[in-house]
């Protein structure tokens, strides 16, 4: 009963955001296009890293590769073919990236991710600047932000569907015994390094339709906006807030980090970076499971406490 609730309770939430376009205003929207956006990044970050331990700053660096393709090819080919080949150079990327650095732990991924989206940034730049001769691109599609704000929203729901259903399936038995123990993982037989990989390019691929879905709302689109490390600093914090390790967990951290974001930069905007700065060590620090890791430990100590056996008088005389 309950599982049938949930589908129930997702479905109504998912069809009441998909209305919001029609009541709510053009700044509204906005927020809620902005929102949709970094759910997603955020929970597509969690399908790889939260479940492998690996943290990966390439999100700007996928991103940005996919609102180019669709600067580079949106004059040329039909729309949906543009998301495509996003989509498909995208995956292509994750799969040489991954090859090569999957087998790197720790400290070591994280540089490399870190600098995959400046070496990618800076590739784009020489091309444009020596090969074509511009810096940046106009994008002329005919798209308004609620037919953007759909195509997130859809790509949302995908997201949180494969996130689900990966954490039901063999793959994701396979992956709680590699983070309990990848010696015991490889000896009973799981491949660690297709298992990452195929994760990797699961969650590379949704971050670059993001980038895609949403380059035509900027209208000009150059490298220094859309390869943002920015990008991929937020995802994380919002990524870690709510739980990386669960489904719903970027879900909860996503939505009130980014609203706390917008305020920020609205009028706090030369303290900015300081506060996001601060506020990423606060979340390290006070919840380094996430929101909904607490709120899960602290419902079973109260469960506990609750159904303890309580004790007579006479038991204690006795």
């Amino acid at each position: 009963m309950k599982p049938l609730f949930g589908w129930i309770l997702a479905a109504a939430v998912l069809a009441a955001m998909a209305g919001a376009p029609f009541i709510v205003s053009g700044y509204t929207l906005g927020l809620l296009l902005g929102m949709t956006g970094y759910i997603t990044l955020a929970s597509a970050w969690g399908l790889f890293s939260g479940r492998t331990g690996y943290v990966s700053l390439a999100t700007a660096a996928f991103f940005g590769i996919g609102a180019y393709t669709v600067a580079v090819l949106s004059e040329t080919l039909p729309y949906p073919l543009v998301l495509l080949t996003a989509a498909f150079i995208g995956l292509i990327v994750a799969l040489v990236v991954g090859l090569a650095t999957l087998r790197l732990a720790g400290v070591y991924f994280v540089i490399f991710t870190f600098g995959l989206a400046e070496l990618v940034r800076q590739l784009v730049t020489w091309y444009e600047t020596t090969i074509t001769g511009t810096l940046g691109r106009y994008i002329f599609l005919p798209l308004g932000p609620e037919h953007i704000y759909w195509q997130l929203l859809a790509l949302c729901a995908g997201t949180l569907a494969i996130t689900w259903w990966i954490g039901r399936s063999r793959l994701g038995l396979a992956l709680r015994v590699m983070a309990d123990d990848e010696v015991v993982a490889s000896h009973i037989g799981i491949d660690i390094a297709r298992t990452k990989l195929a994760l990797f390019a699961i969650s590379s691929v949704v971050i670059t339709l993001v980038g895609a879905i949403q380059a035509p709302r900027w209208t000009y689109v150059e490298p220094g906006i859309v390869f943002n490390p920015q990008v991929s600093f937020l995802t994380l914090i919002m990524a870690l807030l709510g739980g990386a390790t669960r489904t719903w967990g970027p879900v909860v951290g996503a939505i009130p980090l980014f609203l706390l974001f917008e305020w920020l930069s609205a009028n706090f905007p030369n303290h900015y970076s300081i506060l996001i700065g601060l506020l990423f060590i606060l979340i390290v620090f006070a919840l380094p499971k996430g929101v909904v890791s607490a709120a899960e430990g602290l419902l079973r100590r109260h469960r506990k406490a609750n159904s303890a056996p309580s004790v007579t008088a006479e038991e204690v005389r006795s």
